[in-house]
């Protein structure tokens, strides 16, 4: 199939009004359309459709990126050869986004390796396409941050950022035990998030671990209580994913060209 040739004047219009972007597919449209025949309202339908979702695509792009998810960790690229067993039931409902509606929070727990933070991100990746805003962080890093703004009198604005955005995805969480004024943190980012807005939440340990982290028992005992009874369980066991995330040659790649020969200049050439 030929493509059409555009005039000068429709690509300096379209790019006017901020639509170059449909360049790179509407002569292919114009020629699909000519040979079916298509009316006119039905192509111009195809090709707004066809902006529609490019801008729908760029605009999920960057909410990813902005979020800090991980482009390669999406649903779709899960290796499904994986020894890793989780119930698929619970993984297709959190995929449908209800537990988003419902300000429902996830919890992923499982040993070390078997891609928990790659189905927190995909989940993270999903919402972004529907127009969510995201936010992924380490647990270490976000008490870190947290810390740090006590000292800038910016706790208050790095607390907000944490609260309001529509999913908060936090990695590794109860790793290591927390200080006094890191259980009182996460106890008041729980209490604020809970019924208004979900989390989801990464760990190696069971949630009953979870309350010896807590440099505070009745912090830790209210902040977990109210996490779990609105809280999937999302539990995965088998053997690590991570190997299948290492870097491969491609087999396509050319070899190396071999080193070029070292050139000595002649002896002759050295006593002028």
């Amino acid at each position: 199939m030929r493509s059409r040739t555009l005039s000068p004047e429709l690509v300096t219009a379209l790019k006017r009004l901020r639509l170059g972007p449909m360049l790179d597919t509407l002569p292919d449209r114009l020629t699909l359309a000519e040979q079916q025949g298509m009316p006119f309202e039905d192509m111009l339908l195809m090709l707004v459709q066809d902006e529609i979702s490019r801008r729908e695509s760029s605009a999920a792009e960057l909410r990813a990126r902005e979020a800090g998810l991980d482009p390669r960790m999406r649903l779709e690229s899960w290796d499904k050869s994986a020894k890793v067993s989780f119930d698929t039931r619970v993984l297709n409902e959190l995929a449908s986004l209800r537990f988003l509606s419902s300000h429902q929070h996830v919890l992923i727990l499982g040993p070390v390796g078997v891609g928990k933070t790659f189905i927190a991100q995909s989940l993270g990746h999903i919402a972004c396409r529907y127009g969510y805003r995201v936010r992924f962080v380490r647990a270490d890093a976000m008490l870190r941050r947290l810390r740090q703004s006590r000292l800038d009198n910016s706790r208050d604005a790095e607390m907000v950022s944490l609260t309001t955005v529509d999913l908060l995805i936090i990695d590794d969480f109860a790793l290591e035990p927390m200080s006094k004024e890191e259980s009182k943190d996460v106890y008041q980012l729980f209490l604020e998030r809970t019924g208004r807005a979900s989390m989801i939440l990464t760990s190696n340990r069971d949630t009953a671990e979870w309350l010896a982290m807590f440099d505070d028992v009745l912090l830790a005992q209210s902040a977990v209580d109210r996490l779990k009874n609105t809280a999937f369980d999302f539990v995965m066991d088998g053997e690590s994913y991570r190997p299948r995330q290492k870097p491969k040659l491609d087999a396509t790649t050319p070899p190396p060209a071999p080193p070029l020969p070292k050139v000595h200049a002649h002896p002759r050439a050295r006593r002028r």
